[in-house]
């Protein structure tokens, strides 16, 4: 098989998502319908009709991509249009949306899970806001001496969050951190350094005061083994067996996403298309961009 299927993480949602397959496929809507019931709220009007600032609010946007995505996928595999996947990965959130299509998480599950995770994280942005920045143009190690150099200066500390793309980092932590570490990167050549809108400092040491609130969580958690190899983001490998997951669910708050590696990794095991299952086609780009001549299409 030379398939796999991949799951945005936050940023991807918009006012409006599933509306319209909800409108057309049954099994759309009975997703997110699932999801009010599991949540004991009305999610899907929260994606369908907004408003844009309660969805993009982390405590709802994380069960909001997660449901869209599992719904797509349910869509997907009713249909038996697409090859079924040799592997699944998920970008940060999206990795729960991928365990959810391995098999190894219940959909209600899920979207608990993932409601918990948005919370604690809101919480603990709350408590200790951070920044993140996206650097253009500069190589990895060189970004990471930039990062070491303003966390002597600062604490908090500054750290490499995302490695999405040759040439696109998104780095993590205290604001002033992250601001002396942009102008460090500016200085070492970096093209462009784009600050995001957001108070909170994913995967950075920043989430570490709610990693063990999460994995008591986690533990708490019906998980099964995976039934389709699950591309970690904390390692760039595969993993099925349920006590694996369960130590990188908690592994990744306060981890980088190692997105680069994961894709080479699964196009080195003979994947050539890869499907994106989700809002927008933020992986699909991506992807193009870490192995060439590959085959991307983006459902959702």
């Amino acid at each position: 098989m030379t398939t796999a299927y991949v799951f945005p993480g936050q940023g991807s949602q918009f006012v409006g998502m599933g509306l319209e397959q909800a409108q057309h496929r049954p099994i759309v809507k009975g997703i997110f319908a699932r999801a009010d019931a599991a949540l004991g709220f009305p999610l899907s009007q929260r994606c369908w009709y907004g408003p844009e600032a309660e969805l993009s609010d982390t405590i709802n946007t994380q069960p909001a991509i997660f449901t869209h995505s599992v719904a797509m996928y349910e869509m997907v595999r009713l249909s038996g249009e697409i090859e079924a996947p040799a592997f699944v990965a998920g970008h940060s959130l999206g990795e729960l949306s991928a365990l959810c299509a391995a098999g190894a998480l219940a959909f209600e599950d899920g979207v608990r899970l993932a409601r918990e995770r948005g919370r604690l994280m809101k919480e603990a942005g709350e408590r200790a806001p951070g920044s993140m920045a996206a650097v253009i143009g500069l190589d990895a190690d060189a970004l990471r001496d930039a990062c070491e150099a303003a966390s002597q200066q600062h604490t908090p500390g500054v750290v490499v969050a995302n490695d999405n793309s040759p040439g696109q980092i998104v780095i993590s932590g205290g604001k002033e951190a992250v601001a002396t570490a942009s102008a460090i990167a500016k200085a070492k050549g970096a093209k462009r350094v784009v600050p995001l809108n957001v108070s909170i400092a994913s995967h950075s040491p920043l989430m570490a005061d709610i990693a063990d609130d999460f994995a008591r969580i986690v533990e708490a958690t019906p998980i099964a083994p995976a039934a389709v190899p699950v591309v970690a983001n904390t390692s760039a490998r595969p993993i099925s067996h349920p006590d694996d997951i369960r130590a990188e669910l908690a592994a990744q708050l306060t981890s980088p996403v190692r997105w680069v590696e994961s894709v080479r990794f699964m196009h080195a095991q003979g994947v050539t298309h890869f499907v994106e299952l989700g809002p927008k086609d933020v992986l699909c780009g991506l992807i193009r961009r870490i192995v060439e001549g590959v085959e991307t299409r983006a459902i959702g």
